[in-house]
């Protein structure tokens, strides 16, 4: 991204709307970027690649 990393993306849209409901997808999938992101206010992180089934699992969770 060019202006924020997505932790940062992710704090600013919770400052705007604390009720977002925000899934992150990287290829990066270090334990600490996830514990990061989760803490930063993201309900789940998928992990590229992906499957289907995976994203139909965070969705559903975000939509809760």
């Amino acid at each position: 991204m060019p202006k924020l990393d997505g932790i940062a993306a992710v704090r600013e849209i919770k400052k705007i709307d604390p009720s977002a409901k925000i899934v992150m997808c990287s290829a990066m999938g270090q334990q600490a970027m996830v514990v990061e992101a989760i803490q930063a206010g993201a309900l789940d992180f998928i992990v590229k690649p992906f499957e289907r089934d995976r994203v139909v699992e965070a969705l559903r969770k975000a939509l809760r």
